[in-house]
């Protein structure tokens, strides 16, 4: 595993840490593997995870993903189909910006307080 996933992870199990207390948030689903076997959830639904190619994604407003991608914080995310995802973000690993404010922004989105 390339030492950029390993970082990835390691600040995703940070996250998971800070945010897994937060009500209606839960981790992954039990026994699945694949799309978001592993990922951050609030009722159920995922707001956060670390892709299959090691990337950390969120899901945030469509403008907010915009705004990200001209910044050059990230690229928005493709699952492997190649069709990009709107609302969701796969930010690059060598960007400072605080992952956890971002996963608790895409909490309050996916959680529907926004």
């Amino acid at each position: 595993m390339p030492a950029e996933s390993e970082e990835t992870l390691r600040r995703f199990a940070l996250m998971v840490e800070a945010l897994s207390g937060k009500r209606g948030v839960s981790v992954g689903t039990g026994g699945k593997k694949g799309f978001g076997s592993s990922a951050l959830k609030v009722n159920g639904k995922i707001f956060a995870m670390v892709s299959s190619r090691g990337s950390f994604v969120v899901k945030l407003p469509a403008r907010r993903v915009e705004a990200h991608e001209a910044t050059g914080a990230g690229r928005r995310f493709d699952p492997g189909h190649g069709r990009l995802m709107k609302e969701w973000i796969a930010l690059d690993p060598k960007v400072s910006q605080s992952w956890l404010s971002l996963a608790q922004e895409a909490l309050r989105f996916a959680g529907g307080k926004s």
